[in-house]
């Protein structure tokens, strides 16, 4: 079974998938414990694959026994090791949420095990059209998901995210056309060798190169390839917000560094020094208006949206400078934004849920009315200003750190600016929670123009203890994953030697 470690978490979550739908013959409520059985195998496959890695080093699949580059691979490095554990661990913490949040029905829980088969498929695989594959998989259940709100924003929403994720993916997979066409490959490996005899400055290779990127660049979110990602995220159930912003952005992002380096490689981005400084001008860009789009925003939401936009703009601004250092800060931000923006829309759910309160003049007070969700709140945003010891300081550091050693000073100031816009809007945020008088009453009665019913945000306001225990790991989690950094520094550096040594 260990030789078969790849395959199976992919296979698991989507042979899961369909037993809801057929439960639905009998029940429409068996979706839950199904797919908590099915996370939990999943879970224990990932922990087997991470000891696999941590041990013997890359592991290699080849679908089907066909003899590679000409069949499809599966390969597992530390950098896909760390996303594959990240996807399992998320996921089972929304499942968690889920139990009470919802929704209920079985059709639910069998797109969230489908998201699941796209997410991990697209962290294991070798192969850039297979890429392809699992990224429309992946965009597939998550539309779903987004369109399973109760109100009609939620249909438009996804329709939204349909329609650019479609563009999305529909440059990417022309871009793997053109590099089908220079290589004759699609294996990684084998056409990132046969790209550089092939020559990185031909036309072919460069419209390849922005082609690839680009589409990936609409699922991360990067500005201002952004405009799906707000309404996507403050529309959906809280617990599938929870869920797409800790993990869909954050799995195209990964996507995008393993185009950047196992298939283009530093070599390219040393060779085409334009292609390195358009990445890193639309990263910086992302970084700056991200964070000014979050400042002027009054839904705490889509502020949280809005921050993600500037947070990725800062991993791939980690990814394209592309030192060793700069590239382990990049997959630390990414590893510890999942935990902390997806145990911050969980929070804001339960805040809504027992407040009323969705936007940051609402909030007023409420720290004392929901201490512990607040109080997790106000961790995982310190987390994401960097304030020490939490996983977003080390994160940003080492990136800023890459970023001074490559004497990239332009880069360096757009990383500090997004420091001080990031603590201006959660700063304002937690004044509101902490030191600003209730602008809605106990009974969730509208007291000012700025403050919402609670009546009529959230049909079913329950909050179980399950859902208090998955924010109050997320902020556990977002100081103690500290810990873990040299672990994944090491990880990286021997199974990532081209790129790390």
């Amino acid at each position: 079974m260990i030789d078969h470690l790849p395959v199976l978490l992919v296979v698991v979550p989507i042979v899961g998938a369909a037993v809801p739908l057929v439960a639905s013959l009998y029940t429409d409520r068996a979706g839950w414990p199904i797919a908590a059985v099915t996370m939990l195998g999943h879970a224990a496959l990932a922990g087997l694959l991470v000891r696999e890695v941590w041990t013997g080093g890359v592991v290699s699949y080849a679908v089907g026994g066909f003899a590679l580059p000409y069949g499809i691979e599966l390969a597992v490095d530390g950098l896909s090791v760390a996303v594959v554990a990240l996807v399992s661990a998320v996921s089972l913490g929304v499942l968690a949420y889920a139990r009470r949040a919802g929704p209920h029905e079985n059709t639910f829980y069998s797109q969230f095990l489908l998201l699941v088969t796209g997410l991990t498929g697209m962290t294991v695989t070798g192969d850039v059209f297979n890429l392809y594959v699992f990224l429309e998989i992946t965009g597939l259940a998550a539309y779903g998901l987004v369109a399973s709100g109760r109100e009609a924003s939620a249909a438009v929403a996804a329709l939204k995210y349909l329609i650019l994720g479609t563009v999305g993916a529909s440059l990417y997979l022309l871009g793997v056309g053109y590099a089908l066409a220079a290589t004759g490959t699609l294996n990684m490996a084998d056409m990132s060798a046969k790209l550089a005899a092939y020559g990185y400055d031909s036309t072919l290779v460069l419209t390849a190169f922005g082609l690839m990127v680009g589409g990936l660049a609409v699922k991360v979110a990067l500005f201002p390839l952004h405009t799906w990602q707000p309404d996507a995220y403050a529309n959906s159930p809280d617990s599938v917000s929870a869920f797409i912003s800790a993990l869909v952005s954050t799995v195209s992002a990964y996507a995008l560094a393993r185009l950047l380096f196992s298939v283009f490689t530093v070599e390219f981005l040393t060779a085409v020094p334009a292609a390195r400084w358009a990445l890193l001008a639309v990263a910086s860009v992302s970084i700056v208006a991200g964070s000014a789009l979050a400042v002027s925003q009054s839904s705490v939401q889509r502020m949280l949206a809005y921050s993600s936009v500037s947070q990725f703009g800062l991993v791939i601004a980690g990814f394209a400078v592309g030192t060793p250092i700069a590239v382990v800060g990049a997959t630390v931000h990414l590893v510890g934004h999942a935990v902390m923006k997806g145990g911050l829309f969980a929070a804001s759910g339960i805040i809504e849920r027992e407040t009323g309160a969705t936007t940051i003049g609402g909030y007023a007070g409420m720290g004392t009315r929901t201490p512990l969700a607040a109080g997790a709140f106000t961790v995982l945003a310190l987390g994401m200003v960097g304030i020490p010891p939490a996983i977003g300081f080390v994160g940003k550091w080492y990136i800023l750190v890459g970023a001074v050693e490559a004497e990239l000073w332009p880069v360096v100031a757009v990383l500090l600016l997004s420091t001080l816009l990031t603590l201006a809007y959660f700063a304002r945020l937690g004044e509101r929670l902490y030191f600003a008088e209730p602008t809605i009453r106990e009974e969730g009665a509208v007291a000012d123009g700025g403050a919402e019913s609670a009546s009529d945000s959230q049909p079913d306001r329950g909050v179980s203890t399950g859902m208090l225990a998955v924010v109050v790991v997320a902020a556990v989690l977002a100081v103690a994953l500290t810990a873990a950094v040299p672990a994944l520094e090491q990880l990286l550096t021997e199974t990532l030697p081209p790129l790390l040594q």
